[in-house]
């Protein structure tokens, strides 16, 4: 059996030679045939000339550089699609993701399982970010239409079918957490301790969090729409009412000055939630424009390998080696 480890890379050059001793020493005791697929997501070090000293070090090792930075999702789609294991493992190239773990990965998967998902534990992290990640969890599993768990990411293992079910799904707004639990198939979870990012600092800044946040919460549910809807039916409620009421009382006990501080107070909230429901649909309209486009997720400045999955957009096969963009 044949085991592909894909590996997204952005700016690694410090800690590149290091990840691929280990992950290479753990699969070699292991004993299985195994690749490593570096996918360098537009990297403004040196990662691509040591991913390629790595390649001609290595038989083993096959890479994809893409002409610019695309983005994660974007790069853990194109080592899906060159990945030709019978299996695949994806993984950080900062070890925050232990080599050591793929065994266990293995055997999990021999037991039958197309999934197999490593969960970290969230030792160590900032006590507010774990109040706010296990909030979030809570309120996005009540809305989208799978279920995403606190502390999984995209360390895990998927059998063929399960990868090639992942890449039968075609959207060019990926969020693969979500895409992972919806092709579903038969899956099981072990946690382990958080590991310490060996060098660097991480890319995700909180801007960068809120919007895969909000990504995770428009891309499987129509729900805020729905909510749109339902809170727009009731402030015309109440409006009617609060109109009947005034009726009332001018009918009572005639026409009073009305409040002005009052009038300007609803009006302000009014169109503070009028903003608020037209910012939901443009968020829904800005990705139909984005799927009606039909633009390749990434394009491809050089690879030693052959894309051995057919991309979701148009385009040719890469050749080895080749420095012309291709379209993905």
């Amino acid at each position: 059996m044949l085991i592909s480890l894909v590996v997204p890379c952005f700016n690694e050059e410090e800690i590149l030679e290091r990840f691929h001793e280990r992950v290479t020493d753990e699969m070699s005791r292991l004993g299985h045939a195994f690749q490593v697929v570096y996918v360098d997501d537009g990297s403004a070090d040196r990662t691509l000339p040591v991913i390629r000293e790595l390649a001609a070090a290595d038989p083993r090792v096959r890479y994809v550089s893409f002409s610019r930075n695309f983005g994660k999702e974007a790069a853990m789609l194109a080592g899906l699609q060159h990945a030709e294991g019978d299996a695949v493992v994806l993984m950080d190239a900062d070890l925050q993701h232990p080599p050591e773990l793929v065994g266990r990965m293995l055997q999990e998967h021999a037991r039958g399982h197309d999934q197999v998902i490593a969960r970290r534990t969230r030792a160590g992290d900032r006590v507010t970010r774990t109040l706010t990640a296990r909030a979030y969890y809570r309120l996005i599993n009540r809305l989208i239409d799978v279920e995403l768990v606190d502390g999984v990411g995209d360390f895990r293992l998927l059998s063929r079918r399960a990868a090639d079910a992942v890449l039968s799904l075609t959207e060019y707004n990926r969020f693969s957490k979500g895409l992972f639990a919806w092709v579903g198939f038969p899956t099981t979870t072990f946690s382990y301790d958080n590991a310490a990012r060996e060098q660097g600092r991480s890319a995700w800044t909180f801007g960068k969090l809120l919007n895969y946040g909000l990504d995770g919460l428009l891309s499987f549910n129509n729900k805020p729409l729905r909510a749109a809807l339902y809170l727009g039916l009731l402030l015309t409620s109440l409006a009617l009412a609060y109109a009947a009421w005034i009726v009332g009382v001018a009918l009572v006990r005639g026409v009073d000055t009305p409040g002005y501080v009052t009038l300007l107070v609803v009006v302000t909230a009014l169109a503070g939630v009028q903003m608020v429901l037209a910012g939901v649909v443009g968020e829904y309209v800005g990705r139909i424009y984005y799927e009606v486009k039909g633009r390749p997720h990434y394009l491809v400045k050089a690879t030693n390998t052959h894309l051995r999955r057919p991309a979701p957009g148009p385009g040719p096969s890469p050749e080895p080696e080749t420095r012309e963009f291709v379209r993905r």
